[in-house]
């Protein structure tokens, strides 16, 4: 394995290595391969719990400001779904944010 250390002040703090060799580690470590294209987009939405319940939003509320239901809400939330671009930007409004829009 091939890896390149970033130092800071005397101590590692970034590790690089090849795409191929992570993709290799993501599969060891039972995850699934990440896209580079949706890896944003992922992470976003990853926080999207997390974001929800910092702004004392419940699941059934933001839910029914996006216009889907709870069920679908939690799925986007656990990573099963992926949203359209119409739920994203409802969403984007709903919590404040920005850059969940198509060409971000």
């Amino acid at each position: 394995m091939s890896v390149q250390v970033i130092m800071r002040d005397g101590q590692a703090e970034y590790a690089v290595l090849p795409w191929a060799e992570y993709q290799a580690l993501l599969r060891a470590a039972g995850q699934a391969s990440a896209d580079p294209a949706n890896e944003t987009s992922k992470t976003a939405f990853g926080q999207l719990k997390s974001l929800r319940e910092a702004q004392g939003q419940s699941l059934e509320g933001l839910a029914r400001a996006v216009g889907i239901s709870p069920h679908y809400l939690g799925l986007i939330e656990n990573g099963e779904r992926e949203p359209d671009e119409a739920i994203k930007r409802a969403l984007a409004r709903a919590l404040g944010v920005s850059g969940w829009e198509s060409g971000s």
